[in-house]
């Protein structure tokens, strides 16, 4: 194992671990090996996918973001109750939502970035904040008949075998692609693992540490507002309790995908590796009939065995 890279263990950690998994699922259960599965890991869990890889350019920059779950739900709330009850047309009002989760997250990056407030709380605040407005614009849900909509439900993409991937999980699949390309290949990438490696040593570079840090925490505002759009897209409704501790999953997803907690190490395409394992341990569950509690502890086990790896890595 020396001639591979430290900072790939976990990230082929996390692969060899989905192949595995993969693999015994459709060796135990007829069916699962199938087209129709691997579009709904992709379909069911959209939104948390766009939610995880925003959630890994934060945790790359050694910080973290509670507040995306209820950005997703206040979100979704205020989609549905604004094309429903307000008959404005969803073009507009997915704009809206765009630019008010863009600016509650400009807004955190800067009280963390400007004020030196801790991460953990300034987004802790945003997340019960947004939380209290999802169910002050609607306490209850809110379902959504619109033509665009009934278009958008039309739009699919076959994929083999009879399925298709519909238009949430093309969102998500478009800004894996957007992210990847970003973060590896461009100065904004090579300057977020630099401060998320060591702040200090980005400062006396002479690298944008303040601009990359508040962009990333913008950036993430964006990504939750445009899961939130993605929910309402897959469920043609909005509701104020949507995305409740999904920031958890978030950061689970992350986690198990390779990435450091405390920052600089890890890869957007790990993100999408957890984010297959989790999809596929709630599949196994289903295909097994068993309760989905079970799939919320082998998550919970396999996320402290990638805790401990990443110390070793770190110790070593």
């Amino acid at each position: 194992m020396n001639f591979i890279p430290k900072k790939w263990i976990p990230l082929l950690t996390t692969a060899t671990v989905f192949v595995l998994l993969f693999s015994a699922a459709s060796w135990q259960y007829e069916g699962f090996a199938s087209m129709y599965v691997v579009a709904d890991l992709f379909s069911e869990n959209a939104f948390l996918g766009i939610t995880a890889i925003g959630m890994t350019l934060v945790i790359l920059s050694g910080g973290i973001d509670l507040s995306v779950g209820s950005v997703i739900g206040f979100t979704s709330i205020f989609v549905a109750t604004m094309i429903t009850d307000r008959g404005m047309n969803p073009i507009a009002v997915w704009m809206m939502a765009l630019l008010l989760g863009t600016s509650l997250g400009a807004l955190m990056g800067a009280l963390i970035q400007v004020y030196k407030l801790p991460a953990f709380l300034v987004t802790l605040g945003g997340l019960f904040f947004a939380r209290g407005m999802a169910f002050f614009v609607k306490p209850e849900a809110v379902q959504i008949d619109h033509p665009i909509y009934d278009s958008l439900g039309d739009i699919a993409i076959p994929i083999g075998g009879g399925a298709e991937l519909g238009v949430a999980p093309l969102i998500f699949l478009s800004v894996f692609v957007i992210v990847l390309v970003i973060t590896h290949f461009t100065r904004f990438g090579r300057n977020l693992y630099a401060i998320g490696g060591n702040e200090e040593s980005a400062l006396l570079m002479g690298l944008p540490v303040a601009r990359t840090k508040i962009f990333v925490y913008t950036a993430n505002g964006f990504l939750s507002a445009l899961a939130g759009i993605t929910m309402t897209l897959y469920m043609d409704s909005g509701n104020p309790i949507n995305a409740t501790a999904l920031e958890l999953d978030a950061i689970a997803v992350v986690v198990i995908g390779g990435t450091l907690l405390t920052g600089g190490v890890g890869y957007v395409a790990g993100t999408m590796l957890g984010l297959l394992i989790y999809a596929t341990i709630y599949q196994i569950t289903f295909f097994a009939s068993l309760r989905s509690s079970l799939a919320t502890i082998a998550i919970g086990v396999l996320l402290l065995g990638f805790i401990v790896l990443q110390k070793l890595i770190h110790r070593k």
